[in-house]
């Protein structure tokens, strides 16, 4: 992939606090802009954190068994004023 910025289409919250660590939301994204923290959260594990491109698609949510997510849709235009 080039090193040029991916647009965000959307944005996730994470409740890391209530995650467990079981990575299924990384391989389920499609823009793959999940990755897991090197830090830990109370509960002693790794969590997810987001990078820029998300898209809103909410496979994150679909496949997370903890509801750590919820999943935010820029609106069409709003998505062309925020790019620079």
């Amino acid at each position: 992939m080039s090193g040029a910025a991916r647009e965000s289409r959307g944005t996730v919250t994470i409740a890391t606090g209530r995650c467990k660590g079981c990575e299924l939301c990384i391989p389920a994204c499609p823009p793959r802009v999940l990755h897991m923290s090197v830090g830990r959260n109370a509960l002693g594990v790794r969590y997810p954190e987001l990078l820029p491109g998300c898209t809103g698609c909410g496979a994150c949510l679909l496949v997370c068994p903890d509801f750590c997510f919820e999943v935010y849709r820029y609106p069409a235009d709003a998505a062309a004023e925020a790019a620079p």
